[in-house]
């Protein structure tokens, strides 16, 4: 009768000081058995220190660290440990890193009202598993050691569409590969340095888009050259004029790369005028993209093809750049696809970028050399979502995940559009567009494959080991060394993970190419392919960051460790014992003054046999007598010396104190009637 009254008592108490809740939940009759098991799971939870605590729609997650034994902790509410940055700091930081499209709690079906009791039982207890959908949900810097959470601080420099852009250019200070081989070739708008890096890339694209162009419509040329109505008059010159001009750039750019340029004369004009590049791009477009009649001879054809093979032993993406200069325009701040647009003319670019002056000032615009010959599937684009986990940054320690599944578009590939619906593969874009008729009809309608599904393509067409060769293989070193670039940036915290979703596509080779990469990937089940893989890789990720970290042995699932770095011990800091020892020297002679540190010490112009003698010459004879008035350099007289007695002279020896423990011993003489001795010290 008691323990009734007392539970009666304890639960009023719960629903009564308990946080209030958007939805109220009406708890059900709980007998003193039922309450009497909730507070021994309880109790025994919170001794082995597993209560956890979710933001998002992971139930994956949830279920699973129940079915181990966790109780969750509800985080309806802002609680301790929640971020306290500013808002505009955590834009600024990790916006965009995250392709997530539902932040809403689910509601789960709990009919006996259990697991509701227990979370209001565990709302004053420490939090030791943290999972969250948002970099800035939780506030790292105040968790306690043994607190473990799922996403890493400042891992912005790799998860944004900037910070990849902009750390990847420092890979060779970690590898020797070039980013250029796994990584289209990306530019900061916003950066005045870069734009004009930019304009440069585009127009020496241009010059080698038009040798594609024309080496890859010379069999078509000259079968034109037969049409009556074709005009002969000075097409065939201006032609010639533009190969003339491409195959220059081109030639410059080898040699710069060669550092030849350095030893070119300064009479010589490496580059063209402004007006020049204008005149030259309108004739490309004209050409190019509007398809005009051209007369072209063989002897420039072979000119084209021979300098083409000599830029395509330096310059990976030559095969991928097509011949059209298309261009990928994405705002760094948004994600899932928002705001992206391609485009193939300089003046479009530029004004895309220059029509938002808050993008500029943050430098949040990136343009991305598009891929303009991936591999297809059926005359249809598609990327690839690949899973990879990071558990330590130092020693750095990335699991990769065996599966993963392709996205296609609704529409066949083609460049004469350049609407999203054709060249953007996001599901959060292609899910509310209807599939082309036009379309090859063994495509889904969901618009997803796996990579089982792809493997059993690719083998129908004999390109069978193409996937375990080339595909996998450059994803992990793709992976890995975008990893490698940011690994001095991001917060190396202990007892951390988080899983990433970086995208790929292939190229005509099945050579991947690394487009970005995500936190917080969705894990919404869209389509029967992603209900099934998304479920899969979470349980996985507990598995590694759980199961694997009380047994070493313990299953990992699809996840195979790829990379395991060597850890690197960092001293603490004990300070430095500096000292200086000396003895004055013995004699009278005065050293003439010091010149005035203002100027500067004048060359000396002769010859090395000159030099030489000079440095063996003695020191002259200043003194003649003790009581003579001696001259110095700057034709001043000098006061005869007072004598000074020829004796030992005694050391003293002192300390100087210096920040950090650090100090100086001093060993410097003493001397009643010697000249003052001042002494600087400088901050360490």
């Amino acid at each position: 009768m008691v323990q009734q009254c007392q539970s009666q008592v304890e639960i009023k108490t719960l629903q009564t000081t308990s946080p209030p809740f958007r939805h109220a939940v009406r708890l059900p009759a709980l007998n003193s058995e039922r309450l009497k098991t909730a507070k021994a799971i309880v109790e025994k939870t919170v001794k082995l220190h597993k209560v956890f605590s979710i933001q998002g729609p992971y139930p994956v997650i949830r279920a699973s660290l129940r079915a181990r034994g966790w109780l969750e902790k509800r985080m309806c509410h802002p609680g301790l440990h929640m971020s306290s940055r500013p808002v505009k700091e955590a834009r600024l930081n990790d916006a965009g890193d995250s392709d997530g499209e539902d932040d809403d709690v689910n509601q789960e079906q709990d009919p006996a009202g259990l697991y509701n009791l227990m979370s209001r039982m565990v709302r004053n207890e420490m939090v030791y598993f943290y999972w969250t959908n948002k970099r800035d949900a939780i506030n790292t810097s105040i968790l306690q050691k043994e607190q473990m959470t799922n996403h890493f601080a400042k891992a912005g420099s790799f998860t944004t569409k900037v910070g990849l852009c902009v750390n990847l250019r420092s890979l060779h200070w970690f590898d020797s590969t070039d980013p250029d081989t796994f990584f289209p070739r990306c530019y900061r708008l916003g950066a005045r340095d870069e734009k004009h890096a930019f304009i440069e890339d585009y127009r020496r694209t241009a010059c080698t888009s038009l040798l594609k162009y024309i080496v890859e419509t010379a069999h078509n040329v000259q079968e034109e050259k037969k049409n009556e109505h074709m005009q002969k008059s000075s097409e065939p010159v201006m032609v010639s004029k533009m190969i003339g001009t491409a195959l220059k750039v081109c030639w410059d750019f080898l040699e710069s790369l060669e550092h030849a340029d350095i030893d070119a004369s300064s009479e010589t004009t490496p580059s063209l005028a402004k007006e020049e590049w204008g005149e030259f791009i309108n004739s490309y477009y004209l050409l190019v993209h509007a398809g005009a009649k051209i007369e072209i001879s063989n002897h420039l054809v072979r000119r084209c093809k021979s300098m083409l093979q000599r830029l395509a032993d330096v310059s990976p993406q030559l095969d991928t750049d097509g011949i059209h200069n298309i261009w990928i325009i994405k705002p760094g701040a948004k994600s899932r696809g928002r705001g992206i647009k391609c485009a193939k003319r300089l003046d479009q670019i530029l004004s895309l970028v220059d029509s938002d002056s808050a993008l500029i000032k943050e430098s949040k615009w990136v343009v991305q050399k598009y891929l303009e010959r991936p591999f297809l599937v059926e005359g249809t684009k598609f990327d690839v979502r690949q899973w990879f986990l990071v558990t330590d940054w130092n020693p750095l320690t990335v699991w990769f995940y065996k599966k993963c599944y392709l996205r296609f578009s609704t529409q066949p590939y083609s460049l004469d559009t350049l609407d999203n619906s054709v060249h953007l593969c996001n599901n959060s874009i292609q899910k509310h567009l209807r599939p082309s008729h036009q379309r090859h009809p063994s495509i889904p309608e969901d618009n997803m494959w796996s990579a089982d599904q792809f493997i059993t393509f690719l083998s129908g067409r004999g390109y069978k080991t193409q996937w375990e060769n080339v595909v996998v293989p450059g994803m992990k070193k793709s992976i890995i060394h975008a990893l490698q670039s940011a690994q001095d940036l991001v917060d190396s915290r202990k007892n951390t993970f988080e899983l990433y979703g970086a995208d790929f596509m292939l190229g005509g080779d099945f050579h991947p190419w690394l487009i970005e990469i995500n936190a917080s990937p969705t894990m919404a089940p869209s389509t029967p392919i992603t209900a099934r893989l998304c479920a899969a890789v979470q349980e996985d990720t507990l598995r590694v960051v759980l199961d694997r970290r009380a047994n070493k042995s313990a299953d990992t699932g699809d996840f195979e460790l790829i990379y395991h770095q060597a850890g690197v011990d960092i001293p603490q800091y004990v300070g430095v014992n500096l000292f200086i020892e000396g003895f004055r020297l013995n004699g009278t002679c005065l050293l003439p003054p010091l010149r005035p540190f203002k100027r500067s010490v004048p060359k000396y112009h002769g010859t090395k046999k000159e030099i030489a003698s000079e440095k063996v010459k003695s020191l002259p004879k200043v003194v003649k007598s003790a009581n003579t008035p001696v001259k110095n350099i700057s034709n001043r007289i000098l006061p005869p010396p007072v004598p000074q007695p020829s004796v030992p002279i005694p050391l003293e020896t002192f300390t100087l104190q210096l920040p950090k423990t650090a100090h100086i011993s001093v060993h410097l003489p003493v001397d009643a009637c010697s000249h003052s001795v001042s002494l600087w010290r400088r901050g360490l």
